[in-house]
């Protein structure tokens, strides 16, 4: 995707509308459907909470849905951050640099409901919702690389209220490094020395102002899209949001 063409496909994107069309073309997928079907069949087979999540039907589901997929090769972290207590200060879920392990175990109340939660009717229209929402974002990423982290980016950095809490999160991290130019390597310092490299280009004050958090996410796009990673150098898919 050219420079000039991946803020246009982001603007499109970020449109309630357009999304909520492309969702509903994709209510009957049957691959969503599929995995769907056998995500309720091993829960329905599960005795318990534990039992579900060593069922890779259920962790195929359930990671992306939670955004988590980038973490399906690691069935074996799963099963123990899903199951972890998020009240233990000494928990794996509270030992885990990533927050989107905790998110998902709070957001489902997975240690309170234990397999209930997995079973709850409105929790699995969420889960058919978001593997949807998940299909439509790769599609963009296909042609203009970065599209799916700028979206989540624009959902849920207003509830971020520090720079640890930018770190903790994989795709806030990459969307915020991204646009600042930082380098991979600011990774091997200290969380301590990250979070002052970072507050120093981007007060965490910023992510409340909707026009900065806008231009920090075009700034993290044209960063994205400058090397060509994406696979089109003459239009963006308008088909996608047809």
């Amino acid at each position: 995707m050219s420079l000039a063409g991946a803020i246009p496909v982001y603007r499109q994107a970020a449109d309630p509308k357009v999304e909520a069309r492309a969702l509903d073309r994709l209510a009957k997928d049957p691959q969503i459907q599929r995995k769907l079907k056998d995500f309720q069949a091993a829960v329905a087979k599960a005795k318990d909470l534990d039992a579900a999540l060593k069922d890779p039907r259920v962790l195929a589901v359930l990671l992306p849905a939670m955004g988590l997929g980038d973490q399906l090769e690691f069935p074996g972290l799963a099963r123990r951050a899903l199951a972890a207590d998020p009240a233990d200060p000494k928990s794996l879920l509270n030992q885990l640099s990533d927050a989107r392990w905790k998110d998902a175990v709070t957001s489902l109340n997975l240690k309170g409901q234990g397999i209930a939660a997995l079973r709850d009717p409105a929790n699995l229209a969420r889960f058919d919702k978001a593997l949807r929402s998940l299909q439509w974002r790769q599609g963009l990423d296909e042609t203009t690389a970065g599209i799916s982290d700028a979206l989540y980016f624009k959902q849920v950095s207003a509830n971020v209220t520090s720079t640890y809490g930018l770190l903790g999160n994989a795709v806030l991290r990459r969307v915020v490094t991204g646009a600042l130019g930082l380098p991979d390597e600011l990774a091997l310092q200290s969380v301590e020395a990250q979070s002052r490299a970072v507050a120093r280009r981007l007060p965490i004050t910023d992510l409340r102002d909707p026009q900065k958090v806008e231009r920090l996410i075009e700034r993290y796009l044209t960063n994205a899209n400058r090397d060509g990673t994406g696979t089109s150098t003459t239009s963006y898919p308008l088909s996608l949001f047809a």
